[in-house]
Protein backbone atom coordinates (compact mmCIF):
# COMPACT_ATOMS: atom_id res chain seq x y z
CA UNK A 1 0.00 0.00 0.00
CA UNK A 2 2.70 2.46 0.72
CA UNK A 3 4.57 1.89 -2.50
CA UNK A 4 1.08 2.95 -4.61
CA UNK A 5 0.66 6.05 -2.46
CA UNK A 6 4.04 7.27 -2.37
CA UNK A 7 3.80 6.59 -6.10
CA UNK A 8 0.54 9.23 -6.55
CA UNK A 9 2.32 11.86 -4.04
CA UNK A 10 5.46 11.95 -6.13
CA UNK A 11 3.24 12.15 -9.72
CA UNK A 12 0.96 14.99 -7.88
CA UNK A 13 4.11 17.02 -7.21
CA UNK A 14 5.73 16.48 -10.44
CA UNK A 15 2.57 17.74 -12.08
CA UNK A 16 2.63 20.96 -9.51
CA UNK A 17 5.92 21.92 -10.86
CA UNK A 18 5.52 21.30 -14.14
CA UNK A 19 2.57 23.74 -13.82
CA UNK A 20 4.67 26.30 -11.45
CA UNK A 21 7.38 25.92 -14.22
CA UNK A 22 5.10 26.18 -17.17
CA UNK A 23 3.20 29.87 -15.47
CA UNK A 24 6.79 31.26 -15.08
CA UNK A 25 8.01 30.47 -18.50
CA UNK A 26 4.46 32.01 -20.06
CA UNK A 27 5.16 35.42 -17.65
CA UNK A 28 8.54 35.13 -18.40
CA UNK A 29 7.32 35.35 -22.27
CA UNK A 30 5.07 37.57 -21.60
CA UNK A 31 7.76 40.29 -20.28
CA UNK A 32 10.41 39.39 -22.40
CA UNK A 33 7.78 39.56 -25.70
CA UNK A 34 9.31 42.47 -27.59
CA UNK A 35 6.47 42.77 -30.16
CA UNK A 36 3.61 42.74 -27.70
CA UNK A 37 5.80 45.79 -25.50
CA UNK A 38 6.78 47.42 -28.56
CA UNK A 39 2.92 47.40 -29.64
CA UNK A 40 1.98 48.83 -26.15
CA UNK A 41 4.59 50.88 -26.68
CA UNK A 42 3.11 52.84 -29.69
CA UNK A 43 -0.48 53.00 -28.91
CA UNK A 44 1.15 55.04 -25.63
CA UNK A 45 2.33 57.06 -27.46
CA UNK A 46 -0.37 57.47 -29.90
CA UNK A 47 -2.77 57.64 -26.81
CA UNK A 48 -0.90 60.81 -25.44
CA UNK A 49 -0.53 62.49 -28.95
CA UNK A 50 -4.03 62.14 -29.26
CA UNK A 51 -4.73 63.80 -26.04
CA UNK A 52 -2.13 66.67 -26.94
CA UNK A 53 -3.65 66.93 -30.06
CA UNK A 54 -7.15 67.44 -28.91
CA UNK A 55 -6.38 69.49 -26.39
CA UNK A 56 -4.38 72.02 -28.67
CA UNK A 57 -7.19 71.28 -31.26
CA UNK A 58 -9.52 73.18 -28.11
CA UNK A 59 -7.21 76.05 -27.83
CA UNK A 60 -7.26 76.84 -30.95
CA UNK A 61 -10.28 76.85 -31.88
CA UNK A 62 -11.74 78.60 -28.59
CA UNK A 63 -9.02 81.22 -29.63
CA UNK A 64 -10.51 81.83 -32.94
CA UNK A 65 -14.08 81.76 -31.47
CA UNK A 66 -13.03 84.41 -29.04
CA UNK A 67 -11.13 86.07 -32.06
CA UNK A 68 -14.11 85.68 -34.12
CA UNK A 69 -16.66 87.03 -31.91
CA UNK A 70 -14.61 90.55 -30.95
CA UNK A 71 -14.55 91.27 -34.44
CA UNK A 72 -17.77 91.04 -34.57
CA UNK A 73 -18.75 92.59 -31.08
CA UNK A 74 -16.68 95.79 -32.91
CA UNK A 75 -18.36 95.80 -35.82
CA UNK A 76 -21.57 96.61 -34.07
CA UNK A 77 -23.12 99.71 -33.33
CA UNK A 78 -25.33 98.55 -30.50
CA UNK A 79 -23.74 95.34 -28.98
CA UNK A 80 -24.73 93.13 -26.07
CA UNK A 81 -21.65 91.73 -24.05
CA UNK A 82 -23.95 89.01 -22.65
CA UNK A 83 -24.94 88.14 -25.99
CA UNK A 84 -21.48 87.36 -26.81
CA UNK A 85 -20.08 85.98 -23.78
CA UNK A 86 -22.87 83.24 -24.08
CA UNK A 87 -22.30 82.35 -27.46
CA UNK A 88 -18.36 82.18 -27.32
CA UNK A 89 -19.27 79.94 -24.21
CA UNK A 90 -21.40 77.65 -26.21
CA UNK A 91 -19.66 77.07 -29.32
CA UNK A 92 -16.36 76.62 -26.82
CA UNK A 93 -18.62 73.54 -24.66
CA UNK A 94 -19.95 72.15 -28.44
CA UNK A 95 -16.14 71.89 -29.21
CA UNK A 96 -14.54 70.42 -26.22
CA UNK A 97 -17.58 67.71 -25.80
CA UNK A 98 -16.90 66.88 -29.90
CA UNK A 99 -13.39 66.43 -29.72
CA UNK A 100 -13.33 64.68 -26.55
CA UNK A 101 -15.61 62.29 -27.46
CA UNK A 102 -13.88 61.39 -30.57
CA UNK A 103 -10.54 61.32 -28.89
CA UNK A 104 -12.75 58.55 -26.38
CA UNK A 105 -13.52 56.61 -29.65
CA UNK A 106 -9.83 56.60 -31.16
CA UNK A 107 -8.13 55.74 -27.61
CA UNK A 108 -10.98 53.05 -27.42
CA UNK A 109 -9.95 51.49 -30.73
CA UNK A 110 -6.09 51.45 -29.46
CA UNK A 111 -7.71 48.68 -27.18
CA UNK A 112 -9.38 46.81 -29.72
CA UNK A 113 -12.93 47.70 -28.75
CA UNK A 114 -15.48 47.13 -31.86
CA UNK A 115 -17.06 51.08 -32.40
CA UNK A 116 -19.62 49.59 -34.45
CA UNK A 117 -22.16 48.16 -31.78
CA UNK A 118 -20.53 51.30 -29.97
CA UNK A 119 -21.55 53.40 -32.42
CA UNK A 120 -24.82 51.77 -33.38
CA UNK A 121 -26.15 52.07 -29.42
CA UNK A 122 -25.67 55.53 -29.27
CA UNK A 123 -26.92 56.40 -32.47
CA UNK A 124 -30.25 54.60 -31.26
CA UNK A 125 -30.13 55.90 -27.87
CA UNK A 126 -30.08 59.63 -29.12
CA UNK A 127 -32.25 58.78 -31.77
CA UNK A 128 -34.70 57.93 -28.72
CA UNK A 129 -33.83 61.13 -27.00
CA UNK A 130 -34.71 63.11 -30.00
CA UNK A 131 -38.12 61.29 -30.40
CA UNK A 132 -39.01 61.88 -26.52
CA UNK A 133 -37.62 65.61 -26.53
CA UNK A 134 -38.82 66.78 -29.67
CA UNK A 135 -39.92 70.30 -28.34
CA UNK A 136 -37.03 70.41 -26.05
CA UNK A 137 -34.93 69.95 -28.87
CA UNK A 138 -36.45 72.88 -31.30
CA UNK A 139 -36.29 75.23 -28.29
CA UNK A 140 -32.58 74.48 -27.64
CA UNK A 141 -31.85 75.38 -31.22
CA UNK A 142 -34.37 78.26 -31.99
CA UNK A 143 -32.51 79.70 -28.79
CA UNK A 144 -28.97 79.23 -30.33
CA UNK A 145 -29.78 80.77 -33.51
CA UNK A 146 -32.11 83.11 -31.57
CA UNK A 147 -28.33 84.40 -30.01
CA UNK A 148 -26.38 83.79 -32.63
CA UNK A 149 -28.44 85.68 -35.76
CA UNK A 150 -28.60 88.61 -32.61
CA UNK A 151 -32.21 88.82 -33.54
CA UNK A 152 -32.88 90.78 -30.02
CA UNK A 153 -30.76 91.18 -26.70
CA UNK A 154 -31.93 92.01 -23.01
CA UNK A 155 -33.11 95.37 -22.91
CA UNK A 156 -35.01 95.60 -26.95
CA UNK A 157 -38.29 96.10 -27.09
CA UNK A 158 -40.03 93.51 -29.02
CA UNK A 159 -43.21 92.00 -30.33
CA UNK A 160 -43.49 88.04 -31.57
CA UNK A 161 -47.60 87.33 -32.02
CA UNK A 162 -49.35 88.72 -29.36
CA UNK A 163 -46.85 89.37 -27.17
CA UNK A 164 -45.18 92.82 -27.02
CA UNK A 165 -42.41 94.39 -24.16
CA UNK A 166 -38.89 94.45 -22.86
CA UNK A 167 -36.50 91.06 -22.94
CA UNK A 168 -35.80 90.58 -19.61
CA UNK A 169 -33.73 87.45 -20.33
CA UNK A 170 -32.11 85.32 -23.02
CA UNK A 171 -31.84 81.36 -22.87
CA UNK A 172 -31.36 78.81 -24.76
CA UNK A 173 -34.63 77.36 -23.82
CA UNK A 174 -36.84 80.17 -22.97
CA UNK A 175 -37.41 83.90 -22.82
CA UNK A 176 -39.13 86.49 -20.40
CA UNK A 177 -40.71 89.52 -21.89
CA UNK A 178 -42.34 91.72 -19.40
CA UNK A 179 -44.95 94.42 -20.56
CA UNK A 180 -46.03 97.50 -19.71
CA UNK A 181 -47.99 96.92 -17.49
CA UNK A 182 -45.57 94.81 -15.58
CA UNK A 183 -47.00 91.42 -16.35
CA UNK A 184 -44.05 88.88 -17.01
CA UNK A 185 -44.65 86.84 -20.42
CA UNK A 186 -41.91 83.40 -20.59
CA UNK A 187 -41.99 82.17 -23.98
CA UNK A 188 -40.29 78.61 -25.14
CA UNK A 189 -38.17 79.76 -28.30
CA UNK A 190 -39.57 76.91 -30.49
CA UNK A 191 -42.72 79.55 -30.61
CA UNK A 192 -40.54 82.55 -31.56
CA UNK A 193 -41.24 82.42 -34.67
CA UNK A 194 -41.17 86.15 -35.93
CA UNK A 195 -40.13 89.01 -34.48
CA UNK A 196 -40.22 92.79 -34.35
CA UNK A 197 -37.85 94.53 -32.64
CA UNK A 198 -38.16 98.13 -31.93
CA UNK A 199 -35.01 98.55 -30.84
CA UNK A 200 -32.80 97.81 -33.72
CA UNK A 201 -33.16 100.76 -34.99
CA UNK A 202 -34.17 104.72 -34.13
CA UNK A 203 -37.70 105.36 -34.01
CA UNK A 204 -39.75 107.70 -35.27
CA UNK A 205 -42.38 110.29 -33.14
CA UNK A 206 -44.94 111.32 -35.26
CA UNK A 207 -47.30 113.75 -33.73
CA UNK A 208 -51.02 114.76 -35.38
CA UNK A 209 -51.86 117.91 -34.53
CA UNK A 210 -55.86 118.79 -35.12
CA UNK A 211 -56.17 122.97 -35.67
CA UNK A 212 -59.66 124.62 -35.96
CA UNK A 213 -60.13 126.14 -39.61
CA UNK A 214 -60.35 129.70 -38.29
CA UNK A 215 -56.33 129.93 -37.53
CA UNK A 216 -54.33 130.57 -40.75
CA UNK A 217 -51.85 127.77 -42.14
CA UNK A 218 -48.81 129.89 -41.82
CA UNK A 219 -49.51 130.95 -38.37
CA UNK A 220 -50.16 127.54 -37.21
CA UNK A 221 -46.78 126.25 -39.03
CA UNK A 222 -44.64 129.45 -37.40
CA UNK A 223 -46.01 128.77 -34.21
CA UNK A 224 -45.45 125.56 -34.15
CA UNK A 225 -41.77 125.72 -35.53
CA UNK A 226 -40.81 128.44 -32.47
CA UNK A 227 -42.25 125.84 -30.18
CA UNK A 228 -39.86 122.87 -31.19
CA UNK A 229 -37.47 125.82 -31.46
CA UNK A 230 -33.94 124.34 -28.90
CA UNK A 231 -35.94 120.88 -27.92
CA UNK A 232 -33.22 118.62 -29.32
CA UNK A 233 -31.15 120.56 -26.86
CA UNK A 234 -33.94 119.62 -23.89
CA UNK A 235 -34.22 116.51 -24.85
CA UNK A 236 -30.71 114.19 -26.07
CA UNK A 237 -33.00 111.27 -27.22
CA UNK A 238 -34.32 113.58 -30.08
CA UNK A 239 -31.88 112.81 -32.87
CA UNK A 240 -32.97 115.44 -35.31
CA UNK A 241 -35.09 118.69 -35.08
CA UNK A 242 -38.52 117.84 -35.34
CA UNK A 243 -39.84 118.22 -39.15
CA UNK A 244 -43.30 120.13 -39.45
CA UNK A 245 -44.80 117.99 -42.96
CA UNK A 246 -47.80 119.87 -43.77
CA UNK A 247 -51.33 119.10 -43.35
CA UNK A 248 -51.83 115.64 -43.10
CA UNK A 249 -56.04 115.64 -43.02
CA UNK A 250 -58.72 118.01 -42.97
CA UNK A 251 -62.67 118.96 -42.77
CA UNK A 252 -65.07 121.46 -42.58
CA UNK A 253 -64.34 122.35 -39.07
CA UNK A 254 -60.45 121.95 -38.57
CA UNK A 255 -57.22 120.35 -40.32
CA UNK A 256 -54.18 117.93 -39.07
CA UNK A 257 -50.43 119.35 -39.05
CA UNK A 258 -48.02 116.31 -39.11
CA UNK A 259 -45.31 116.66 -36.85
CA UNK A 260 -42.22 114.03 -36.92
CA UNK A 261 -39.00 113.66 -35.15
CA UNK A 262 -36.42 110.96 -35.39
CA UNK A 263 -35.55 109.65 -32.09
CA UNK A 264 -33.62 107.21 -30.46
CA UNK A 265 -35.01 103.29 -29.88
CA UNK A 266 -37.76 103.12 -27.26
CA UNK A 267 -38.45 106.83 -26.62
CA UNK A 268 -40.54 107.48 -29.27
CA UNK A 269 -43.70 108.05 -26.81
CA UNK A 270 -41.75 110.27 -24.47
CA UNK A 271 -40.68 112.41 -27.77
CA UNK A 272 -44.39 112.93 -28.99
CA UNK A 273 -45.43 113.70 -25.59
CA UNK A 274 -42.89 116.33 -25.16
CA UNK A 275 -43.72 117.78 -28.74
CA UNK A 276 -47.25 118.42 -27.45
CA UNK A 277 -46.33 119.77 -24.60
CA UNK A 278 -44.27 122.42 -25.91
CA UNK A 279 -46.66 123.36 -28.61
CA UNK A 280 -49.37 123.25 -25.75
CA UNK A 281 -47.21 125.94 -23.87
CA UNK A 282 -46.95 128.01 -26.59
CA UNK A 283 -49.99 128.17 -27.36
CA UNK A 284 -50.87 129.00 -24.00
CA UNK A 285 -48.50 131.54 -23.73
CA UNK A 286 -49.98 133.06 -27.18
CA UNK A 287 -53.55 133.35 -25.62
CA UNK A 288 -52.49 134.92 -22.92
CA UNK A 289 -50.30 137.26 -25.30
CA UNK A 290 -53.71 137.75 -27.20
CA UNK A 291 -55.85 138.56 -23.42
CA UNK A 292 -53.43 141.06 -22.71
CA UNK A 293 -53.56 142.83 -25.36
CA UNK A 294 -57.44 142.49 -25.55
CA UNK A 295 -57.04 144.28 -21.60
CA UNK A 296 -54.79 146.65 -23.27
CA UNK A 297 -56.63 147.93 -25.60
CA UNK A 298 -60.10 147.74 -23.48
CA UNK A 299 -58.39 149.59 -20.78
CA UNK A 300 -56.72 152.05 -23.76
CA UNK A 301 -60.40 152.68 -24.75
CA UNK A 302 -61.76 153.41 -21.29
CA UNK A 303 -59.32 156.34 -21.03
CA UNK A 304 -59.65 157.63 -24.31
CA UNK A 305 -62.99 157.98 -23.34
Amino acid sequence: MNPYWVEIKTDGLEGTVDKAVNFSDKLWDWFTNVDMWTSVLFSGIRIIVLFLVTRIIIRVVSKLIDRSLARQEQSRMNMNPRRFATVAELMKNVTSVTCNFVMVLLILSEFNFHLGPLLAGAGVLGLAIGFGAQSLVKDVITGFFIILEDQFAVGDVIQTGTYIGTVELIGLRSTRIVNMNGETYILPNGMITSVTNYSFSNALAMVDLPVKNERTLEDTVSLIKSALTGIKERNGNIIAVPDVLGIQSMNTSEYVIRIVAQCVPNTRTEVERMILENIKQAMEFEDMQKQALAELAASDEKGGE
